[in-house]
């Protein structure tokens, strides 16, 4: 495996650089070492499908086994978008030994100043607890990018498809759960049911809720995690966390820091890097608006040992999402009652601002287009 390094990180490392090899581009990145946040930071571009691998917060000692440190940050960044441990070792033992060489080539090099460019617009996905950054790596290889005259790539797109041709095989085989997700509302029925693969994060849940019921992702939310069995409920009715059932919540997963200001009983997280698997197949409610109070109840409904992508789906559903900032159920039920009446004073008004706050039939074909493009 050839790295491809800046002077900047070649003088960081304190070895004498090889000459360059004609390398098959597969097993070839370009690297640059950048200051985030001042910790050392260095980052990887594949020449090949331009995917991104960052390493936060690299200490003096660690440069000098770096290259042990690159290929765990490989294996680590490709397990967590899904990728078999077969095709992942495949990858490595074809690549053979690591050489540390300069850069040879302007193109790739201004490629790899753009990802490192991009990389500061997403420093809030930085996990400063670990070296591995796989969430800003797949974050950064999953933006469009230009690759040639009106030519664009997405570049985990591109990985998928040259791991596929060195193995001759899919590359996918990952744990997921069928989650039954309910909107909670007394007079409407409105639910979906996807498939979500459960090394995703509560950040990546959240999003495809938003996707799946045609929010526009305008509020706060969170997520309440319960305990397995029911217990005495000393929750009051009123209180966000509260459970139907009386299962008791452990932990409040949180969307920003500025929620721990308002912590109570119930022990607090930051939602960012926590995987599905840490907690499912638990019980979960997800709330979004804490002002129309739009409260989710989210069930596992079965466990699947081998999805065959890396990306959600939605199965099926029922019911049209209430538009944003409509006033809770109270208002969502005059809302109703006005688009059906066309003799009402309100009717066009309302059925024009319906259409702006993305009220809208439920369309499982346009969700899963969009449920596969972030992903």
């Amino acid at each position: 495996m050839q790295i491809q390094c800046t002077k900047k990180l070649l003088d960081e490392l304190k070895v004498k650089p090889s000459a360059p090899l004609e390398e098959e581009p597969l097993y070839s990145w370009h690297a640059n070492l950048l200051t985030v946040g001042r910790r050392k930071t260095v980052v990887l571009v594949n020449d090949s499908n331009r995917y991104v691998v960052v390493l936060y917060g690299v200490k003096t000692k660690d440069f000098k086994k770096i290259d042990e440190l690159i290929l765990h940050a490989i294996r680590e960044t490709f397990r967590d978008e899904g990728i078999m441990d077969e095709a992942i070792e495949q990858l490595i033992s074809q690549s053979k030994e690591i050489s540390f060489t300069k850069t040879k080539n302007r193109t790739l090099v201004a490629r790899m100043n753009k990802a490192c460019e991009t990389l500061y617009f997403y420093e809030d996905l930085l996990n400063t607890d670990s070296l591995y950054q796989s969430s800003l790596s797949k974050k950064i290889s999953r933006l469009l990018v230009g690759d040639g005259k009106k030519s664009y790539i997405y570049p985990n797109k591109e990985l998928y498809k040259d791991l596929e041709g060195l193995t001759g095989r899919p590359i996918f085989s990952l744990k997921a759960m069928e989650l039954h997700v309910t909107l909670k509302l007394e007079k409407y029925k409105v639910w979906r049911r996807i498939v979500v693969p459960v090394n995703m994060t509560f950040s990546n849940l959240h999003k495809i809720l938003q996707i799946v019921f045609d929010w526009k992702d305008y509020h706060l939310h969170e997520f309440y995690i319960y305990a397995d069995k029911p217990t005495e409920n000393v929750l009051s009715i009123n209180h966000l966390a509260y459970h139907e059932e009386e299962y008791q919540p452990i932990v409040n997963l949180v969307c920003s820091e500025e929620a721990f200001n308002y912590a109570d009983e119930i022990p607090m997280k930051l939602e960012t890097h926590v995987k599905l698997s840490e907690y499912l197949p638990a019980k979960v409610k997800y709330n979004y608006d804490f002002g129309d109070d739009w409260q989710h109840v989210i069930e596992v409904e079965e466990v699947v040992e081998d999805y065959a992508v890396n990306y959600p789906i939605c199965l099926d559903g029922e019911g049209n999402t209430p538009p944003e900032d409509v006033g809770g159920e109270t208002g969502f039920e005059e809302f109703l009652e006005i688009i059906a009446d066309k003799t009402h004073s309100e009717y066009e008004f309302m059925n024009t601002w319906g259409r702006r706050q993305g009220y809208q039939d439920f369309d499982i074909k346009m969700i899963n287009l969009r449920l596969k493009s972030m992903w």
